[in-house]
């Protein structure tokens, strides 16, 4: 049973948070809910728990000195930060953090969290097993290639783009497409468009190949943006989304990824 600690000081927020989350993860175990950071980060070391979710504005310490003091005492643990202050988005995924919650958070959004979470528990799971089969299967080149597949990074979760002089947070999973721009790669969401300094070529290694698919040398869609595509004259396909009124191109070499359309 996954063991978790929640820190918030507001005693409503956080009996809704635990309300939410005994829902969202049945199976949770939580061993500390603090009203303050320094109480918190205790609980934290004490219990060791697989997940942490932390206000940032606590009495004591906040959430992210508390994501520093973990990193020797707790570093397998896993860190959400709960706030209503977005201006911390950016600290707060430079401290490791898995995600980042703007309170009031919504059931649905922290289900999304929580399933993130799920999915990386059990990747690592997998990564360990693997690694160990390897090690009593064989040695040397197959030995080396099984502990690098296990130390690949986890598929990319939010990124940094610019927008005129903005620098934006912006989830993955909140954008439509990536489109290349020479060198660099434009970021298309719903609410418009960002610039984001990585090639497009690049950028699709760290992405979650189940998710995101390139359709056009230049393009690659989010399928959960997907509203509809249709066939050209020409057998190319039209991709209609659904939080953007353009439409994207499908080259005939990727229309195999929609064969059964």
């Amino acid at each position: 049973m996954p063991k978790c600690v929640v820190a918030e000081d507001e005693s409503l927020l956080r009996e809704a948070l635990l309300e939410q989350l005994n829902k969202a993860w049945p199976n949770l175990e939580i061993v500390a809910a603090c009203d303050d950071g320094a109480s918190a980060l205790e609980a934290i070391i004490e219990n060791q728990p697989d997940v942490a979710f932390l206000d940032i504005r606590m009495p004591g310490l906040t959430g992210i000195e508390i994501a520093e003091a973990m990193g020797e005492s707790s570093p397998h643990t896993q860190i959400v930060f709960v706030t209503a202050y977005d201006q911390y988005a950016i600290d707060a995924f430079d401290k490791g953090a898995v995600d980042y919650l703007l309170k009031p958070v919504t059931y649905d959004r922290l289900s999304a969290t929580v399933q993130r979470l799920r999915s990386r528990a059990i990747k690592d799971i997998n990564a360990v097993a693997s690694l160990l089969q390897q090690l009593n299967l064989g040695s040397g080149k197959n030995m080396q290639a099984t502990f690098q597949g296990a130390q690949k990074s986890d598929p990319l979760v939010w990124l940094t783009a610019s927008s005129g002089v903005e620098t934006k947070l912006i989830m993955v999973d909140d954008v439509a497409y990536f489109k290349a721009d020479n060198k660099y790669t434009v970021v298309m969401t719903a609410e418009g468009e960002s610039l984001l300094r990585k090639p497009i070529r690049e950028l699709l290694e760290l992405l979650d190949t189940n998710i995101f698919k390139q359709i056009h040398r230049s393009t690659i869609v989010n399928l959960k943006a997907i509203a509809s595509i249709a066939r050209d004259d020409t057998g190319k396909g039209i991709v209609k989304l659904k939080t953007r009124p353009e439409t994207l191109t499908v080259s005939q070499p990727f229309m195999v990824l929609f064969r059964n359309m």
